[in-house]
């Protein structure tokens, strides 16, 4: 079993920045990967960036990689999502899950075991 704890979340007005991380509490990432999804209210959730923790393998969502980093702390056995230039359109419940999928399923979150809580993200004026 894999409990996974996000923090990071807030409150922030359009065009500033965010830094989400994902913690394994009492476990680890070695052999997994990490994704990142989010849902906001009344939509889908949907796939926002992931990565192997072994390395080799990245992938965002268009419509955030040209304004997020996912990337690994390796000190803090952490998985950090760097947003910026967010936009009120970014505005969800942010949720990181871990597992093990291939490199064609990386998107999927049927792919993904194990899920944690998940961190609100509001942008607003």
């Amino acid at each position: 079993q894999v409990h996974l704890v996000e923090s990071g979340g807030g409150l922030v007005p359009p065009g500033a920045s965010l830094r989400l991380s994902c913690a394994a509490s009492g476990s680890t990432f070695n052999g997994y990967a990490v994704g990142w999804f989010r849902q906001a209210p009344g939509k889908e959730r949907e796939f926002v960036a992931a990565l192997r923790w072994s390395g080799g393998l990245i992938r965002y969502a268009d419509s955030v990689k040209e304004r997020c980093t996912i990337s690994k702390d390796y000190a803090g056995h952490r998985v950090v999502l760097q947003m910026n230039s967010l936009k009120p359109e970014d505005t969800a419940i942010y949720t990181c899950a871990t597992g093990r999928p291939i490199a064609s399923t990386i998107e999927s979150a049927t792919a993904y075991y194990y899920w944690g809580q998940g961190t609100q993200v509001t942008v607003s004026a």
